[in-house]
C-alpha cells in the first residue's frame, strides 16, 4: 500500500502500517541521499585529512540544514499545516496578512535568506527547491513549491532575483518552479509593469523573459478563445 507523504508523516496517524510506511520512506530518502551525494566524500574527495571532517564548500548552511531536517523529519521549519476546518494550507507560526484575500504567508524575514554564492537575499523555498533538484528529492521539491505559494508581500526585486536563480539552477525539463514565477508575474502584472527593476531586468534579457512572452501570448489566446465562445455566432 502506498501512503501519501502527508499521511505518512502526520503525528495524528499512528496505525502500524502508516508508521512503517513513514519509517520506510524516511529511510529510503536518507539512503538515496547518502548513496548519491556522500560517496565522493567517503572516498576522500571532501574529507579533510587532519580533522576527518567532511567539507561541503558549495552548500549554503541554512539551505543544507533544511534539506537534512526534511530527510529526518519529513518537513522543514516552518512546517506546512493543514487547516481541516477551512480546508486550507498554512505555515507554522505564520504571520497573518491584514489583507482578507491572503490566507497564508509568513513574515518576510522567514521568506528570504542570504545566499553567499549570489551575494543577495533570495526566496528561501526557491533555493531549497533547487537543492532538492540537485539531490533528486522530488517530494521536497513539491513541498518547497507549495510553501512558496503561501508567501505574499515580497518585493519585485527579490522575486526577479529568485526567478533568475531558479532558471540557472533547474533544467529546462523541470518547468514547475519556472511556471510558478511566470504565473506570478502575469497575475501581478499591474505591479510588475510599473517596476523600474522589471524594466532593467527585461533589458538585460535572458530565457526567463522569452518564456514570459510565450506565457503571456498563451494567456491572451485563452482570453480571446473564451470571448469567442461566449459571443453569438453569425453566418
Amino acid at each position: 500500500m502506498r501512503v501519501r507523504l502527508w499521511e505518512a508523516l502526520s503525528p495524528h496517524r499512528s496505525s502500524p502500517s502508516r508508521s512503517v510506511a513513514r519509517d520506510d520512506f524516511l529511510r529510503h530518502m536518507r539512503t538515496s541521499f547518502a548513496c548519491r551525494h556522500s560517496a565522493a566524500a567517503c572516498r576522500g574527495k571532501f574529507l579533510e585529512a587532519e580533522s576527518k571532517r567532511i567539507s561541503l564548500p558549495d552548500e549554503e548552511p541554512e539551505i543544507f540544514s533544511c534539506v537534512l531536517e526534511y530527510l529526518y523529519k519529513g518537513d522543514y521549519y516552518p512546517r506546512l499545516l493543514h487547516d481541516k476546518r477551512r480546508s486550507t494550507w498554512e505555515l507554522e507560526d505564520a504571520m497573518k496578512s491584514p489583507n482578507p484575500e491572503n490566507g497564508g504567508g509568513r513574515g518576510s524575514s522567514e521568506a528570504t535568506c542570504y545566499i553567499s554564492s549570489v551575494g543577495e537575499y533570495l526566496l528561501r523555498d526557491t533555493v531549497i527547491y533547487c537543492a532538492a533538484e540537485k539531490y533528486g528529492l522530488e517530494e521536497l521539491k513539491r513541498l518547497a513549491l507549495r510553501k512558496q505559494g503561501l508567501q505574499s508581500g515580497i518585493e519585485v526585486a527579490t522575486i526577479l532575483r529568485s526567478a533568475r536563480y531558479a532558471y540557472e539552477n533547474t533544467p529546462d525539463t523541470d518547468s514547475r518552479l519556472r511556471a510558478h514565477y511566470l504565473a506570478l508575474i502575469i497575475r501581478c502584472r499591474k505591479t510588475f509593469k510599473r517596476s523600474g527593476t522589471m524594466q532593467a531586468e527585461m533589458e538585460s534579457g535572458g530565457k526567463l523573459f522569452f518564456d514570459l512572452f510565450v506565457a503571456l501570448c498563451n494567456h491572451v489566446d485563452d482570453i480571446v478563445e473564451i470571448g469567442n465562445s461566449c459571443s453569438p455566432k453569425t453566418i
